[in-house]
């Protein structure tokens, strides 16, 4: 019992330090090793070294490239003018009375391509801002528009979606970008509609006008960015060629000298998900730099070297948590735990692996740190499950994926801190629809999907 106090003890003040502000670099091995401490009073030099360490190191080799190549494909978005381009033309193309609606598709569209969803809320605010002045809509609904568009439905449940929520479970599960496509748009849907229909209602009942001081009035313009073509082109090679090289590319290569030990003794299925993504965002990366090479050519190394420097402190803080995370599995308290959470749902493992995986991502402040936990400790375990079950590992990839995708929205987690003080605002004035939108609506979402996949399985 000592040991499972220990455990939640550990997580809560992860919880309440990360919402503080403390990094999480420096965090999560001191919270790491005081758990081990505590719990059996060592060995902590080789519990950092040999656990923390080679658990982060694992995820860094793994997903790096994806991190690495999402992160400078959107600050060539950003760089190019390209990014702010289709916003505008969204925002212009549904026109004024449907303000809200123009926000959260123009972060959909970006976020859905590729583009990451800090570059999307610095290049939406301003325009928003403009927009919901001229409409007369309050400024505090603003993050939540923005969330809706950006954190939600194209960051979990979209099939294809590049984000690194919809990657980390294909190594697992064997899965592709497109697992459960039908259910996953379904899900998708659900949390769309229910948040643009609540954030209708808000801006109804709250009233007209703007509020909360002068900032960002200006003119809605694209003068100096690339045509609608141009800008949207990069976006839709993202996900065409994530889907050719899923479906038809990879597939046909040889790939039998996978199972030599130098190349890990492993097979394509295991990797077709990961080296899908990053073929598409090198190419589309690629076309982006030709499309725009008037526009990027005198600023190209800098662009190149601010996407890479991006990439880093979300990487090193994901793998952080999951280093984190592998220190508390080792522990022998944790097998109490794990046996508990998989019993969860009696024989449906869906609920199970829900419940866990929100969880961890709502603890962590991170939907991939929080899944990175979840998969690395329990993911054997719920594929063993699901296949006792007869349940399609497709199907368990898409509710991992979700369900990752609403606790990890609480207030400590970095994507909100970031967003409000891009737009200004506390967590007072706009949290409370940050949490409908973007917390409750997709765990609705998620009781939808598991419910679904559990009467007609994956589709």
């Amino acid at each position: 019992m000592t040991g499972i106090v220990v455990i939640v003890l550990a997580l809560g003040a992860m919880m309440v330090l990360a919402y503080r502000g403390v990094s999480l670099l420096l965090l999560t091995p001191a919270l790491a090793m005081l758990a081990v401490l505590a719990a059996e009073g060592g060995p902590l030099l080789a519990s950092y070294t040999q656990i923390f360490m080679k658990a982060a190191g694992d995820f860094i080799i793994q997903y790096f490239p994806l991190f690495l190549l999402g992160a400078v494909f959107g600050k060539l978005m950003e760089a190019s003018g390209a990014a702010r381009v289709l916003a505008v033309h969204i925002v212009r193309g549904l026109g004024q009375g449907r303000a809200i609606l123009a926000i959260i598709l123009s972060c959909a569209a970006m976020t859905y391509g590729g583009v990451s969803l800090f570059v999307v809320a610095f290049a939406v605010w301003p325009i928003a801002s403009a927009l919901f002045r001229e409409a007369a809509l309050p400024k505090v609904l603003i993050p939540a528009t923005i969330a809706l568009g950006a954190f939600t439905f194209t960051m979990t449940a979209l099939p294809g979606t590049p984000s690194i929520q919809n990657a980390i479970p294909m190594p697992y599960f064997g899965t592709t970008p497109f697992a459960a496509p039908w259910l996953g748009m379904i899900t998708g849907g659900v949390m769309f509609i229910l948040g643009w229909v609540w954030l209708e209602r808000r801006a109804k009942a709250i009233g007209p006008g703007y509020g909360g001081g002068e900032d960002a009035a200006e003119e809605i313009s694209h003068d100096q960015g690339p045509s609608l073509a141009v800008a949207a082109a990069p976006l839709l090679m993202v996900l065409a060629l994530n889907l050719v090289f899923t479906a038809l590319v990879i597939p046909a290569m040889e790939t039998r000298y996978l199972a030599q030990p130098r190349y890990g003794e492993t097979d394509v299925g295991a990797l077709r998900g990961v080296w899908s993504v990053i073929a598409a965002l090198t190419w589309s990366s690629l076309a982006l730099v030709v499309l725009n090479w008037r526009r990027l050519s005198e600023s190209l190394r800098q662009t190149l070297d601010d996407g890479a420097s991006d990439a880093l402190k979300p990487i090193f803080n994901t793998a952080s948590l999951v280093g984190f995370g592998a220190v508390i599995a080792s522990l022998s308290a944790f097998s109490v735990m794990r046996d508990w959470v998989v019993t969860v749902g009696g024989d449906n493992p869906l609920i199970s692996l829900a419940l866990g995986t929100g969880l961890l991502a709502g603890m962590t402040g991170s939907a991939s740190g929080g899944m990175s936990i979840a998969l690395a400790t329990l993911g054997e375990t719920y594929l063993a499950m699901a296949r006792a079950a007869s349940i399609s590992p497709d199907l368990l990839h898409r509710v991992t994926a979700v369900a990752t995708g609403g606790l990890d929205t609480l207030p400590h987690n970095g994507a909100v801190i970031t967003l409000l003080s891009i737009c200004g605002l506390t967590h007072q004035e706009a949290y409370a629809d940050i949490a409908v939108v973007a917390v409750v609506i997709p765990i609705v979402a998620l009781v939808v999907l598991v419910t679904l996949g559990t009467l007609f399985g994956s589709f």
